[in-house]
């Protein structure tokens, strides 16, 4: 077939009937054309010229052009596309390098060959700006609820047709054992929109926590303008559910503004989910209170907070344990995914048990390192005294307050509670010494010699080994491992080392061996600081 011969405005109405097929530009399909019939040319006139082809977009009239560049002698490589300043003179006048000498060629007759090529180049084309435009499409709406038809079932995952694209709602995305037929309609959560080779990838949820806050902005007008935030959600899907809410006007209840007159609000979104019952909990910054709110039903008695850790204590009445926790362990684990909190549950039997066992073991630790009788060694604990540090170095008034206790008595507590610690420091130091502990290590400002004895058994013996230590291994930290959260036991933590001080510390050590330079540190924290400034002030 020769280019000429064919019918010139039949190429651009081609051009303009595959864009509009593929809800692409005209543009990018005839750019296409224009490439398939310069790869065409190039295999009649010779692979190493630079041959173009331009389309009129007016006439669909194709030119062939031949392009020469002119180079240096140097970087003449390529005889067929590039000449020399000197060769050039032939065809230019005053030729310069850089400069192009584009002449006209006669069109190429494709052969069968030719012409499945440039279908080929032509399809590929078409279909990476197809991708193109699916991916400016999706990728905005990323987090968004959107409605789709089944178009079929793979290996459990279900391929949704989305207007513009098709989607993959995977197996575990789905509630329960959902199945779906062939042109159900379905209502999904664009949980991601990736790029890839073999084009946009578009993942959908129906088991995503945000699934179950946007069908609620759906629902709740007043969550939609603001007035309402959703501040967490935790999902079991197709079982339970608990959403904290909260209303920055005073005038309206959160709470109710989400059930709706009736129920209907939230019984709407019940039945999308598949009869999901839903707790809605008022939120609260005090986070005790926000607990107590997440586990209701249950009634709790007591909440001991332990921040540092990410932990917390909850006490209920022997009666209500079951209620808490919930079936399968299903109310706690809500309350705890949202909290963010690590949520220990006992009864107050329990709990009784455990304060009883602490009384004990400090009230043993006194009798025993301080040769006190019991009566006594309980009155210390009673009165708030845990360790013998807290005994040796408290201000005297604190001791007078107990009864029984005069100045001389409280002395001579002290003076035995410090002769202990010397005794203990001084083993310690001598048991790291065995070791291996070096000096650099020992003259470190903050570490006692019971903290060095722990470095020592845990192979950290000089300096440069205490400065290559992270902060959490020395203080101790969580993770979250499939989900669950794992302590991470640190050599420092028995000794109330937090991250902070821990931190602190490394750094020190880093400083005073030249692995840091100070000066950096503080430009760095003012940086951060002006940053933090700016974000406040906007």
């Amino acid at each position: 077939m020769a280019i000429t011969s064919a019918n010139q405005l039949e190429l651009l109405q081609t051009a303009e009937a595959v864009a509009r097929e593929k809800m692409i530009d005209p543009g990018l399909v005839i750019e296409a054309m224009e490439e398939s019939l310069a790869r065409a040319a190039k295999s009649r006139y010779g692979a190493e010229m630079d041959i173009r082809v331009a389309i009129d977009r007016k006439t669909g009239r194709a030119t062939f052009t031949r392009v020469r560049t002119v180079v240096t002698e140097e970087l003449l490589e390529n005889y067929q596309a590039e000449f020399t300043v000197e060769q050039a003179k032939q065809y230019m006048e005053n030729p310069e390098v850089g400069q192009q000498l584009v002449e006209e060629v006669p069109p190429v007759e494709m052969g069968r060959i030719a012409a499945q090529a440039a279908k080929q180049v032509i399809l590929q084309k078409v279909r990476e700006a197809e991708r193109d435009r699916q991916y400016e499409e999706f990728k905005d709406r990323a987090g968004t609820i959107i409605n789709g038809l089944v178009k079929r079932e793979e290996y459990g995952n279900v391929i949704v047709d989305v207007g513009r694209g098709e989607a993959v709602l995977r197996r575990n995305e789905k509630i329960g054992r959902e199945s779906y037929r062939p042109n159900d309609r379905i209502r999904v959560y664009i949980k991601e929109v990736r790029r890839e080779q073999r084009g946009p990838q578009i993942f959908l949820s129906r088991t995503a926590p945000e699934f179950m806050a946007e069908l609620f902005k759906m629902e709740v007008p007043e969550i939609y303008d603001g007035i309402i935030e959703i501040k967490a959600v935790a999902r079991d899907p197709g079982s339970r559910a608990k959403i904290a809410v909260i209303s920055y006007d005073s005038s309206i209840d959160p709470v109710g503004a989400c059930v709706g007159m009736r129920g209907s609000r939230v019984q709407a979104v019940v039945n999308e989910l598949q009869g999901e019952k839903i707790d809605i909990i008022p939120w609260n910054e005090d986070q005790p209170t926000f607990l107590v709110n997440a586990l209701q039903p249950a009634e709790v008695t007591k909440v001991v907070l332990d921040e540092e850790a990410g932990k917390i204590v909850v006490v209920v009445p022997d009666d209500q344990l079951s209620l808490a926790i919930g079936r399968r362990g299903q109310n706690v684990r809500l309350a705890s995914q949202l909290t963010n909190l690590d949520i220990d549950i006992m009864t107050e039997e329990e709990e009784s048990k455990r304060r009883q066992a602490e009384f004990e073991v400090r009230t043993k630790l006194f009798v025993d390192s301080l040769d006190l009788d019991e009566f006594f060694a309980q009155l210390l604990v009673s009165e708030g005294f845990s360790s013998l540090e807290e005994v040796a170095y408290v201000d005297v008034d604190e001791l007078l307050v107990i009864d029984g206790v005069d100045e001389a008595t409280a002395s001579e507590l002290q003076a035995r509670a410090r002769d202990v610690i010397e005794a203990e420091n001084t083993r310690a130091m001598a048991r790291a010494r065995e070791l291996g502990v070096e000096d650099s290590l020992v003259n470190f400002e903050g570490l006692t010699p019971q903290m060095i004895e722990a470095l020592a058994d845990d192979g950290v013996k000089t300096l440069e080994d205490f400065a290559t230590c992270a902060d959490w291994e020395l203080a101790g930290g969580w993770t979250t491992v499939d989900g669950e959260r794992v302590k991470d036991e640190g050599v420092l933590e028995k000794f109330e080392v937090d991250l902070a001080e821990a931190q602190n510390m490394v750094m020190t050590a880093r400083i005073m061996l030249g692995w840091v330079d100070p000066e950096e540190l503080v430009e760095e924290d003012e940086a951060e600081t002006s940053e933090n400034d700016a974000v406040q002030e906007s």
